[in-house]
């Protein structure tokens, strides 16, 4: 359960309004419009789930549940381990440096929003640079949200950014948009799920397909997006 502080807390941190910049990234979707493989809703709504489930609850959301279990329990030297390993499994760029700027801007948020608490500002600072998972991860933590919300809700705020960009690329009517969420969105628990108790040897960001189209987007000639 989430207790009604903590439920708003949440949708700050998942609304399309945090300023961290995540509209302006695509992760790839864009280079796949340009090449044809998505080219209207069914397409696009196959590519966003595909990357959905073997790359964002393949690794980056089980990455995710461990940092918010480090920050919890003050454990630095494994915050620095899955922030590093979560950096280093950025394949592309465009995608490391998507992650970089993003956990700066959170943290910058935080920092104004927790300027009179030395003890966060503490836990904040402890990284540099510090990824968008582990930002994410420690503002879950300081405004003690439960982790299990905090993943579906990290999940969702993806989610709605990717079906926002494929709206604006392809594009597509808001209708269309909607049928993607709902359709998509109905997946998510279970994959959550069983994203936030694999195994440390379990988790894996092998996703070619993905890497070759962030690859192929940082020499796109004409792009809306950053990655």
């Amino acid at each position: 359960m989430i207790d009604s502080v903590a439920l708003v807390k949440l949708l700050q941190l998942a609304s399309p309004m945090l300023p961290v910049g995540a509209y302006s990234y695509s992760q790839g979707l864009e280079w796949a419009v340009e090449d044809g493989t998505v080219h209207d809703a069914a397409s696009a709504e196959l590519w966003i789930g595909d990357v959905l489930e073997y790359s964002l609850c393949s690794f980056e959301l089980p990455v995710l549940w461990r940092m918010y279990h480090a920050w919890q329990a003050e454990d630095h030297a494994l915050i620095r381990h899955w922030n590093e390993l979560f950096c280093a499994g950025r394949e592309t760029a465009e995608s490391h440096a998507e992650t970089l700027q993003m956990g700066y801007s959170l943290c910058r948020l935080l920092e104004s929003i927790h300027e009179d608490s030395p003890l966060h500002l503490k836990r904040i600072q402890i990284l540099s640079p510090i990824s968008f998972p582990a930002a994410y991860a420690c503002a879950v933590a300081i405004w003690n949200i439960p982790v299990a919300a905090a993943v579906q809700a990290y999940a969702w705020s993806w989610l709605e950014n990717q079906v926002g960009a494929a709206m604006k690329i392809i594009p597509l009517g808001q209708t269309d948009g909607q049928r993607m969420l709902f359709s998509l969105g109905s997946r998510l628990p279970g994959l959550v799920e069983t994203a936030c108790f694999l195994n440390d040897d379990e988790i894996s960001n092998f996703a070619p397909g993905l890497a070759l189209a962030g690859c192929r987007h940082e020499t796109q000639y004409s792009r809306l997006f950053r990655s």
